[in-house]
């Protein structure tokens, strides 16, 4: 349910055309419960070019990773074929298509959409800014968990200790780490295997000028970031489509020309002839395996673009097959050419095609590398909406997709790091290393919140959930033991720029929680407001002041600050929290929620400006104006329901019983909208407050109309409370802001010193302000500096 602004504008709505405001608004595919057959094949379609270039590029690389030695055994060959197979199948096709997919968060899929559905589900949510009317909008989808099942036992295990919390989230932000990692290592490894494969065809170039030429299109595909990708991706779906179809069919060519016999590697068999005859040194090779299944992860990261049937019929018809049929044609070409291992796929390539091929192996490169990079802002833009990453730049490269956006500060940082790499490691092998760790790692942090979600949110039969839990984790953490292996031979580069994010990240989320911590110590007692009347003491100047604050309920600190240090205050006050919900989106009907604090006199209000972790700040949104309007809305509600209650008491209607809902009406009016009951203390339990009012629709829409007629009678009362907002709104509005500096205490240990004194603060002061986020006017700010101490 909205805030009382929202519900006025959704009662307008359906009385003046019969629609549902709501229709339509909700992101994502899970609210779409029926698609025609021909809008489900173009997605499937589209999806080939934003979700499906990584998965696509692998077989670039993956058999010259998993023999950088050379092939020492034919047999070696089919084994490694035979689990490349079976990883295809496991992973991505069982796991990520049949499972994981159905976990989306209405619509919306990857790692914090999982996590999502468990902060809805139970309470692991670190930042408790969340209020009982969260719970209604549109999109917060909770089931109830009965008492004694094992979802109420799973649920209150986690919600119990808060260590299990913070280690919840710690592993959440250790997937979002390594999926950062990703969008470093893909193209850097994509770029240079496809630049690579020129020598092939000129064996005398170089690898210094390989290596500078993928230099080069890296600054250029980072570079045109900014531009937005909506220009040419109509592009993106035909090449991916062009290229799954050529190495499917060149895979055909080399399994009919060099060894049909290879197609025996789907017995499993292979496997465990391979395992036989090598044992440590086999089982190191799986590195190299394991980077067939790269990309994995935006089958589900991307899915809010598309529709669940979508992702799955593109990958089951298009890419699962002609993936196999690449894969299964190179072990029939290296069954008798071995020694070409290292450029395996491109000499295996028909020399007829070998340039068209080239070309488009190379934009195919690029297509996956964007993919990911696009996902790394995404993933970003979700982090600081949890309050787990300093505020950034959001740039909207697109007017009619906003999903598409570009983060400059973490561009940049992107490209300097992928450079880096490319000319530190100047080869695949070492950078598939690093990206195998990277890769295995999400998908060990997915399967974990996958089990959480089938026992919590799903309540699936605990059989079930034992057999997916284990089965998935035992091949993963058999890849993950094996690419440990390669730690030293480049891996340890993922390890590295994980744990720098780990830090940055944890350190900014602690110190976040540690500031609303303190806000929720100091706020304000009500009573203590209402001890000074209704002018507070002050002289109540004309204007109307937004005091920003961190909480959800109560007066902040900085108001008692302002009480005790100023002589004057405006005539209207209005504490506005802008927080961000465990939900995907929030409609615009629903963004605003205002209620009244106190009596009428003390002109005091709460707007609960509430976002979901994919909403997005747009420029070309009036901030200012949309509260504003809110606020006005909320006024006129308030007073025409009062004026109903005049009316009906001078008209002498009182022997005329009313609906219950509209005698409920009547109790709840006493105080509009008083937080008397919240803010006093957990013994006062009266809920007066205009929610209570607009409960249901159909009453209000009954109550609404009454007030509207009665309020004729009375219109005097109406024309001044709104009257005297809009007399302040033309005075002035100012927007002031706490800028909270934390500290350390001076007994505090080195660690907590140095997070806090150090990088928490010089986070602090290279982070945007939330005043440049929401676009507040600079000759309308107000800073107020307050230092605390943790």
């Amino acid at each position: 349910m909205a805030g009382d602004s929202g519900r006025i504008w959704e009662l307008d709505n359906k009385l003046d055309d019969g629609t549902d405001a709501e229709a339509g608004r909700v992101r994502g595919m899970g609210h779409r419960k029926e698609l025609k057959a021909t809008t489900v094949l173009r997605l499937a379609f589209q999806s080939l070019g934003v979700v499906y270039g990584d998965l696509g590029t692998s077989p670039l690389y993956v058999f010259r990773s998993t023999f950088p030695q050379g092939i020492d055994d034919i047999e070696d060959v089919l084994g490694s074929l035979s689990l490349i197979i079976y990883t295809l199948t496991m992973i991505p096709l069982i796991k990520y298509v049949f499972f994981v997919m159905r976990a989306n968060d209405n619509g919306e899929g990857g790692t914090f959409a999982l996590y999502s559905l468990l902060c809805r589900h139970a309470k692991v949510n670190t930042i408790p800014n969340q209020h009982r009317k969260d719970k209604e909008l549109t999109t917060y989808s909770q089931c109830e968990i009965e008492g004694k099942s094992v979802a109420a036992r799973t649920k209150h295990w986690l919600e119990e200790k808060s260590y299990r919390q913070n280690a919840l989230l710690i592993l959440v932000l250790l997937g979002t780490c390594m999926v950062i990692g990703d969008g470093i290592l893909t193209p850097a490894i994509s770029v240079l295997s496809s630049v690579g494969g020129i020598k092939v065809d000129h064996p005398r170039v170089s690898n210094d000028i390989v290596v500078v030429v993928a230099l080069v299109i890296l600054v250029g595909l980072f570079s045109m970031q900014k531009c937005g990708i909506d220009r040419v991706g109509w592009l993106f779906a035909p090449v991916v489509l062009i290229w799954f179809l050529s190495i499917g069919t060149i895979g055909i060519y080399n399994i009919c020309k060099h060894n049909p016999k290879v197609l025996k590697a789907f017995s499993p068999y292979y496997i465990l002839e391979f395992f036989r005859r090598g044992k440590k040194h086999k089982w190191v090779s799986l590195g190299g395996i394991m980077l067939s299944i790269t990309g994995t992860e935006a089958l589900f990261a991307d899915l809010g673009h598309f529709s669940s049937l979508s992702v799955q019929i593109a990958f089951t018809v298009v890419v699962f097959p002609c993936l196999l049929l690449a894969y299964i044609g190179q072990a029939a070409y290296l069954t008798q050419h071995p020694y070409d291992v290292s450029e395996a796929f491109y000499r295996s390539i028909p020399d007829a095609v070998y340039w068209p091929i080239f070309a488009i192996a190379t934009v195919a490169a690029i297509i996956g590398s964007q993919a990911t990079i696009s996902a790394t802002f995404a993933i970003i833009k979700q982090s600081v909406a949890l309050g787990c990453f300093p505020m950034v730049k959001v740039v909207h490269t697109s007017k009619q997709f906003a999903g598409q956006i570009y983060i400059p500060e973490i561009n940049w940082i992107l490209m300097i790091l992928c450079l880096v790499i490319t000319a530190g490691f100047k080869n695949t092998t070492q950078i598939g290393h690093a990206y195998g760790i990277a890769v295995v790692a999400v998908m060990l942090v997915t399967t974990i919140l996958m089990s959480l979600i089938m026992l919590i949110v799903w309540r699936s039969n605990l059989l079930l959930v034992i057999i997916f839990t284990v089965t998935f984790l035992s091949i993963e953490m058999v890849y993950f033991m094996a690419v440990l292996f390669k730690v030293g031979q480049g891996g340890w580069a993922p390890l590295v720029i994980a744990g720098i994010f780990l830090v940055v990240m944890y350190v900014w989320h602690y110190g976040t929680v540690k500031r609303y911590e303190h806000e929720m110590q100091s706020k304000v007692p009500i009573a203590w407001i209402l001890g000074l009347g209704p002018s507070l003491g002050l002289v109540r100047v004309p204007g109307i002041g937004l005091v920003y604050t961190d909480l959800a309920r109560g007066v902040p600190p900085i108001f008692s600050h302002f009480v005790t240090h100023l002589p004057a205050i405006h005539s209207i006050v209005v504490f506005v929290c802008v927080k961000y919900l465990p939900v995907t989106t929030v409609t615009p009907e629903e963004r605003f929620y205002v209620k009244r604090i106190g009596p009428k006199e003390l002109n005091m209000f709460r707007c609960a400006v509430r976002y979901g972790y994919t909403d997005l700040h747009k420029r070309e949104d009036d901030f200012e104006n949309l509260l504003m309007n809110s606020l006005i809305h909320y006024v006129h509600q308030e007073s025409l329901m009062d004026s109903f209650f005049d009316s009906s008491d001078d008209d002498g209607e009182d022997e005329k019983p009313l609906k219950p809902e509209c005698s409920n009406l009547i109790e709840s009016n006493v105080h509009p909208d008083s937080e008397l009951g919240e803010l006093s203390g957990p013994s006062i339990t009266s809920d007066v407050s205009s929610d209570t009012m607009l409960e249901k629709k159909s009453p209000q829409l009954q109550c609404s109309v009454l007030s509207e007629t009665s309020s004729v009678n009375n219109n005097n009362h109406y024309v001044s409370d709104l009257d005297y907002l809009i007399s302040c709104k033309d005075a002035g509005i100012v927007h002031i802001l706490g800028n909270t500096i934390v500290r350390a205490r001076r007994d505090s240990n080195f660690v907590k010193r140095a997070a806090v004194n150090h990088i928490y603060a010089f986070l602090s002061r290279i982070c945007r302000e939330n005043s440049v986020i929401l676009n507040v006017p600079h000759e309308s700010l107000l800073n107020v500096g307050q230092v605390f101490y943790v």
